[in-house]
């Protein structure tokens, strides 16, 4: 027998390797004294298969790399043996078969067949991991962004704890104009299609290290809402502070400020998550346009005369959405203010797609020159369709007497339209053989 020393040897000289132990090996090598030195070995194999292991073994196993590597467990079964290892994963898989339910009604997600495993990881899995890192991060960054102009209003207010905005755009800001657009994401978004997420099962590495979520991302999103903050509430600031309505009078109340600020939150929060979607649907369109439609059309009606009779005195809002923006001063505030914070955005995404592209980036840029050579196959076979013409000669004829057949088959009773030559440099023959050919290619591109 052989020892192998695991302090000498690196983890790649074990890579092509797998390990086999069966449930009454598999009681010692669970045992306090071994059972870290298992882990270490299994580990560093490509595949462990443990045989006729009891259900308590099982869970033992999965417990103990959940405590030990810190890594994200599923555990897959279809009988009551295996109701333990899916509990005790993180994730727990059962396949309803001719072993009972037992294990359907114990996991998070039910499969009729283990094939479809592939499928649950590779492209829903790996987009829901996608979605939800873009989901959090843009929450993170628009909260930040617009609790930070409280903050930044303090420095002017003396820390008064005046609120710069309506204290309905408060309450309605994560609910009606920031949320629809974010949840069609959460829920639709994909980088790739289903077919070629099944072809590139590499591209399931990113979610395995946490790349799209991690401390750096979080970091990353909090830098970018207080920078966000910063330039929605100081641009504004010095481009009201001098402006002057069209009847004369000064345009740098706290109210039309308040509500500059807040429309412009709005358009750049949304327009971010927009540049954040990979997949752009007619229901997400729907979803960022009625969103800045709708707090334009909410605030032309909070601010009415109507609501004024209502609240009377105590309502300083009355008439500011038309003020604000019947003033060239606004438009030029947000178009100024949209360059500012979106530009760089754009041009960060094009440096990083030009020099240093990821793994997705990749494969979107071959599926989308794969799709243009499917589409230009297709033009030009329908071209080749098109272009040929075939004549169909068809006919009946009943007699009773002989000789009639002769007569018919002789071709002398055929039209003059459709016994005449066609030109041949008017039509191009395709043969059954190239037809053939370019199915085929078709079908592998």
């Amino acid at each position: 027998m052989t020892t192998i020393d695991t302090n000498q040897q690196d983890d790649e000289e074990f890579e092509g390797f797998g390990l086999l132990i069966t449930g009454q090996a598999l009681t010692f090598a669970l045992s306090e004294k071994f059972k870290m030195k298992f882990l270490e070995i299994g580990t560093m194999c490509k595949a462990v298969v443990c045989c006729r292991a009891t259900p308590l073994q099982k869970a033992q196993v999965v417990d103990l790399v959940m405590k030990n590597e810190r890594k994200i467990t599923l555990a897959i079964g279809d009988g009551a043996n295996d109701v333990s290892m899916i509990q005790k994963a993180h994730i727990g898989v059962g396949i309803s078969g001719q072993e009972g339910r037992q294990a359907v009604l114990a996991s998070d997600y039910s499969l009729g067949q283990f094939r479809f495993l592939e499928r649950l990881l590779l492209v829903h899995g790996r987009w829901s991991y996608l979605r939800i890192s873009k989901f959090l991060r843009y929450f993170f960054y628009k909260n930040i962004a617009f609790t930070l102009c409280h903050f930044w209003l303090g420095f002017f207010s003396g820390f008064s704890a005046q609120t710069l905005y309506d204290p309905f755009f408060i309450a309605t800001y994560n609910v009606f104009f920031t949320s629809l657009p974010v949840l069609v994401l959460g829920v639709f978004d994909q980088d790739i299609s289903a077919d070629h997420s099944l072809s590139k099962p590499h591209l399931y590495t990113p979610g395995q290290n946490d790349e799209f979520f991690n401390k750096k991302v979080f970091a990353e999103s909090v830098i970018h809402g207080i920078l966000t903050s910063c330039i929605i509430f100081f641009v504004p600031y010095l481009s009201i502070s001098n402006a002057t309505r069209s009847d004369g009078m000064t345009l740098a109340d706290l109210q039309s400020f308040g509500f500059t600020v807040a429309t412009i939150m709005v358009i750049i929060v949304n327009l971010e998550n927009a540049l954040e979607i990979w997949y752009w649907t007619s229901l997400y369109h729907f979803a960022l346009w009625a969103t800045i439609v709708t707090h334009f059309l909410f605030h032309f009606a909070l601010y009415s005369t109507i609501i004024g009779k209502i609240f009377k005195n105590n309502y300083k809002y009355i008439g500011v959405t038309q003020a604000v923006l019947s003033t060239s001063n606004f438009w030029f505030t947000l178009l100024l203010t949209c360059v500012i914070l979106l530009l760089p955005v754009f041009g960060r995404e094009f440096f990083r797609m030009r020099f240093m592209p990821t793994k997705i980036d990749r494969a979107r840029l071959n599926q989308k020159f794969r799709m243009e050579e499917k589409a230009a196959f297709v033009a030009h076979m329908q071209y080749k369709l098109r272009q040929r013409k075939r004549p169909i000669y068809s006919g009946y004829a009943y007699s009773q007497e002989e000789g009639w057949g002769r007569l018919i088959t002789s071709g002398l009773m055929q039209s003059k339209s459709s016994s005449s030559p066609r030109p041949s440099s008017q039509t191009t023959n395709v043969s059954t053989s190239e037809i053939l050919v370019y199915m085929s290619l078709f079908f592998h591109l």
